[in-house]
């Protein structure tokens, strides 16, 4: 595999192949930094919008948790009764912050890589359960980046925590002397500033994981030539890769001939099964050239570009299968047939002429050799 190879032998970029045999085995691009900014940014969204909402609905499953009838003062689970039912009143207030966490964690997560779940990811391995594999995982190169990148994220957002505490430090000891509710908006403003820049600080970070992440995973799908060179071999032996390489070759041909009908001089028509156009030009052609051939469907493309472009059509049965049973594309016509196609050539080079005077042209009816006359499944007549 490729994972095995070392990495500075992996100078190719992953083909489509590869990264799709990645997905399956569970190797995607993701960013934990990128989720947790994404989190971070839709939980403080959400109680900016409703926060009051929120505060002021804890506040009343608090108050109306606490009130306690006569009758109630003497019961040995009093305590208890009340704090389950405030803390299932609690819950069930915060579920929709709960959900939209949740939601919004898991398309940040697949905002790299994308939807992924294989089977072979989670599925027991004995390379994954040895203790020497264990060992060099934790003691390898990447697990090295990803503890300083945890220690770095660590120092970053613990100094701008400190620096906050230092810089609200005489507005937290005069919280201790004011009244409860001013006191209760001020600690939440200087709480709303301090979470508003560590939320920051995150975005700042997922930025720069970002980019990074991508660029590891690319250079871990990274492939040797070698592998390049077996992957396709191994895709090009397949027998629906061929079918599929010869379709789109075929397609291409095709397309290629009906280019060059545009610029035939004549389509020699069967006129339903066969149909093969010729080009000629008197100084630089020594015989008459087929620039295309078509049976069936193809001779009715062939036809109908033929008239989309005013492209003359001669209806002569014998000669359509002589020509396309004996004529190559892109080459001239055989000698043979000289003759009876010189006769067509002519016809079609006195058209504009003889209908200019008013006049009618008799369409050829040339002499096919011997043994150039074909039936339909091109045995001999």
């Amino acid at each position: 595999m490729a994972e095995d190879t070392p990495e500075e032998e992996k100078t190719e970029e992953p083909t489509a192949r590869r990264l799709e045999k990645g997905r399956e085995d569970g190797e995607v691009p993701r960013s934990q930094e990128l989720t947790v900014a994404a989190v971070m940014i839709s939980s403080m969204s959400a109680l900016y919008l409703m926060g009051g909402w929120l505060i002021g609905n804890l506040a009343d499953i608090f108050a109306s948790g606490f009130i306690i009838e006569r009758r109630e003062i003497y019961s040995e689970n009093l305590g208890m009764v009340q704090f389950a039912d405030i803390g299932t009143e609690s819950f069930l207030l915060i579920i929709p912050l709960l959900v939209l966490t949740l939601v919004v964690a898991v398309l940040a997560s697949s905002a790299m890589g994308g939807l992924n779940f294989s089977w072979k990811a989670i599925t027991p391995k004995g390379s994954k359960i040895n203790p020497l594999n264990g060992f060099k995982r934790m003691f390898g190169l990447k697990a090295l980046v990803e503890l300083t990148k945890s220690i770095l994220k660590f120092f970053l957002v613990a100094s701008v925590l400190a620096y906050f505490v230092y810089d609200f430090a005489d507005e937290l000891v005069a919280l201790s002397g004011m009244a409860i509710e001013p006191a209760l908006i001020a600690a939440g403003q200087m709480i709303g500033l301090t979470t508003l820049v560590v939320t920051a600080t995150l975005v700042l970070i997922a930025a720069i994981d970002v980019p990074f992440q991508a660029f590891e995973f690319n250079k871990r799908m990274r492939m040797t030539k070698q592998e390049v060179k077996d992957e396709y071999k191994d895709v090009e032996g397949r027998p629906e890769v061929k079918a599929q390489i010869r379709r789109k070759q075929r397609e291409m041909a095709e397309q290629r001939m009906m280019e060059q009908v545009k610029e035939a001089d004549v389509v020699i028509t069967n006129p339903e099964h066969f149909s093969v156009a010729l080009t000629y030009d008197p100084e630089s052609d020594g015989a008459p050239i087929v620039v295309a051939k078509g049976l069936d469907h193809l001779a009715l493309r062939i036809r109908n570009e033929a008239k989309d472009h005013g492209v003359v059509q001669v209806e002569i049965p014998p000669l359509a299968r002589a020509l396309y049973f004996t004529a190559d594309i892109d080459s001239a016509i055989p000698e043979e047939l000289y003759y009876a196609v010189a006769q067509v050539i002519a016809y079609v080079f006195s058209l504009a002429s003889v209908r200019r005077d008013g006049q009618t042209a008799n369409k050829p009816d040339p002499e096919i050799p011997p043994n150039f006359r074909f039936d339909a499944e091109g045995n001999p007549e």
